[in-house]
């Protein structure tokens, strides 16, 4: 059985870009700094640091260790920005963070609108719950 050509296309467009979207989703997730919720990343500077931006709090925290040495919190699910400035005004870092779970021994329990991740190593413990809200037209 032969397809019409236009059809043929279409569906090789469809398959091309299928493939595609997970090395695009991919790439913009290499862009960003990961960070684990609920754990802690450090940061070593080449120089002093006069100022610390973090974006949204709730999603990320950020402590100065020592003039040369910051360290990143994950707090929940999501994206952020941070922005370190020196002495001077002049940006350092100017980055995105995600924080995301980490994935190992995690199970994740949907019920409605709540979802529930339970870490399990060795026993299963409530790790993050997150409500979605939908929105009303």
């Amino acid at each position: 059985m032969t397809m019409p050509f236009a059809t043929g296309r279409a569906a090789l467009f469809a398959f091309v870009i299928a493939s595609l979207a997970p090395v695009v989703a991919a790439g913009a997730e290499n862009d960003m700094m990961r960070v684990y919720m609920d754990h802690a990343r450090v940061l070593k500077l080449d120089r002093p640091v006069s100022k610390v931006i973090i974006g949204n709090a709730e999603v990320a925290d950020a402590t100065v260790a020592d003039a040369r040495t910051i360290v990143i919190t994950g707090r929940n699910f999501g994206t952020t920005n941070l922005v370190i400035l020196d002495q001077d005004g002049n940006a350092i870092v100017d980055e995105r963070i995600l924080v995301s779970i980490d994935e190992g021994n995690t199970v994740r329990v949907y019920k409605q609108t709540s979802r529930t991740v339970l870490s399990c190593t060795p026993n299963c413990e409530r790790h993050a719950e997150r409500k979605t809200t939908g929105s009303t037209n």
